[in-house]
């Protein structure tokens, strides 16, 4: 044996300690173990390491079959990182330990202090890890709840990529800076990035104690003398809405009323300063109930924000209004009129194609089976009173007389119910065609008193709009030729016209409950539909406890 092959054994048993093996024995018997935990026939229902639940039962153990089972987290650095990153999903309102938090501390610390590593708790640690960094990359990218369970016309896209996952995963894992590959998963949106900065905000005031509520009693107005008044001004100082302090708290001044009336337009309130019961009821909504709100929007934006595109009209349906957004600004918006509670306005993306000017109306199946039908049976007058026409499949006008009504809805209606163009059209002067199953479109409407309400569920499922001859204007971009009052005069009184649009729009049908604008001003709208709280159960309720960071 030569001196130099002597010297180099000698130094690896002394660099070697005693009881431990060189690192390729080791990482060969770690992977041993996990081809064990993987092989089973225990992992196509699903199994747990330690306390932790594997969530993916098809990529996990695909990444590791490719790799041979060879442990996936070998370098200190890389392990460190993961850890940083799930704790930052704190500020996402998602709960770190969804993503095994605690358990990764634990198993991390025990392998940074034994002499003697145990090949069972490497193994074991290594899946976790994995788990974490697949439930991340997913939720990161798509959001933790799957729409579908919630919205069954849901139609976006939520695979991560136009890959084969587990590739997507090995490249991830691959990347010389895991940082980099956190920071590319999280959404740049502005509406996300200010619903973070909200949330953090809210957490903040829930940090110096929260909020008090305002007692009962009477209402509280302009010139009031009332010790409720001081409450009301410690309340709303909380949330910036009043930012005075006044010489005498126990009087409700001009200052007051003004606050008043900011806190009622951030919550979609009647704006008359008065705190009256639903004003009261507003302002004593805990805090904690705020934040869980924002964490649910956010969940809802990690399902459409990846990628909406730069051009797209928004329904917002829980805030009746209709936003028009260009290279991420909102350059318009009015007020929407929306579905009823028992016929809620659907979620869906499509492309807005095409301007119906003076639109007919067809009367859908569900309309005619819940409202017209009861109707004309109670009152045989009311399709003349309303212009409705009954036409037989020629399209030949048929007389309401001659129809038997009492063999409906027990048979199928044979004919059509169409509503000539006019003043009384119940599609108004205008009409916004985007193709969907559900027959759902944007439209104007006669009914533009019903604007004024601040709880605006009235249609049955389609949107009205309060200024539908702006949106078209936007949507035909072309100001020289297609202004308002052009869209408006090329639609003669009871002739009907449709524009193409030169290039379709994408229309998002979306339920937010709150929102942000640029200024950084949190406005929380109200629930119509009651989903929130469906949500939350999904994501699980806000502890309030940090991470440690």
């Amino acid at each position: 044996m030569s001196r130099r092959i002597l010297i180099t054994l000698l130094l690896g048993f002394i660099l070697i300690p005693a009881g431990t093996c060189p690192a390729q024995t080791f990482d060969d018997t770690v992977a041993v173990i996990i081809k064990e935990k993987l092989g089973g026939p225990q992992i196509t229902g699903g199994f747990s390491v330690g306390t932790c639940q594997i969530s993916s039962l098809t990529v996990i153990p695909e990444l590791y079959k490719r790799r041979e089972y060879r442990p996936i987290w070998v370098n200190a650095r890389t392990v460190e990182q993961l850890v940083r990153a799930i704790e930052e999903t704190y500020k996402d309102g998602l709960d770190p330990e969804d993503y095994h938090l605690e358990e990764i501390r634990q198993q991390w610390s025990m392998t940074r202090t034994v002499k003697s590593l145990d090949p069972s708790l490497a193994a074991s640690l290594d899946l976790i890890l994995t788990d974490a960094f697949v439930r991340l990359a997913n939720h990161s990218n798509c959001g933790k709840q799957d729409p579908l369970t919630y919205h069954p016309q849901w139609n976006l896209d939520r695979k991560i990529a136009d890959t084969d996952p587990v590739v997507f995963i090995e490249q991830a894992i691959a990347s010389r800076c895991l940082v980099q590959t956190f920071n590319a998963w999280k959404i740049s949106h502005p509406s996300y990035t200010r619903l973070k900065a909200a949330l953090a905000a809210y957490r903040a005031i829930r940090g110096s104690g929260g909020w008090e509520s305002v007692p009962p009693g009477p209402a509280l107005k302009k010139g009031l003398i009332d010790p409720r008044v001081s409450a009301l001004r410690r309340r709303l100082g909380k949330t910036f809405d009043l930012q005075e302090s006044a010489a005498d708290p126990l009087t409700f001044s001009d200052a007051l009323q003004q606050a008043v009336i900011h806190f009622q337009h951030r919550h979609g309130l009647k704006e008359d300063g008065v705190v009256g019961k639903e004003t009261l009821a507003a302002l004593n909504v805990p805090v904690e109930d705020r934040i869980d709100q924002i964490r649910v929007n956010l969940e809802r934006a990690r399902w459409v924000l990846r990628d909406p595109g730069n051009t797209f009209v928004l329904v917002d349906i829980a805030g009746f209004r209709i936003v028009f957004n260009k290279n991420n600004k909102i350059i318009w918006s009015c007020k929407a009129q929306v579905g009823q509670p028992y016929r809620d306005t659907p979620v869906f993306r499509s492309k807005i194609t095409q301007i119906e000017l003076n639109p007919a109306w067809v009367v859908p199946p569900t309309i005619f089976k819940k409202d017209i039908l009861p109707a004309v049976q109670k009152d045989p007058s009311y399709l003349n009173k309303k212009g409705l026409k009954i036409l037989n499949r020629q399209g030949s006008e048929v007389n309401p007389k001659t129809v038997n009504w009492s063999l409906y809805p027990g048979s199928p209606f044979p004919y059509t119910l169409r509503q000539n163009p006019g003043a009384g059209n119940a599609l108004g002067r205008i009409k916004i065609i985007f193709p969907n199953p559900y027959l759902v479109y944007m439209h104007d409407t006669p009914h533009k008193e019903l604007f004024a309400s601040e709880d605006r569920t009235f249609s049955s499922g389609c949107i009205r709009l309060e200024k539908p001859f702006e949106l078209a204007e936007l949507l035909l971009d072309d100001p020289s030729r297609w202004s308002p009052e052009n869209i408006m005069r090329a639609g003669e009184p009871g002739k009907t016209r449709i524009l193409t649009l030169p290039t379709p729009v994408t229309i998002l049908l979306l339920y937010v409950t709150v929102e942000v604008d640029k200024d950084g001003i949190i406005f929380f709208n109200k629930d119509p539909y009651n989903r929130d709280s469906a949500v939350l159960d999904g994501l699980g309720r806000d502890s309030g406890i940090r991470p440690i960071q």
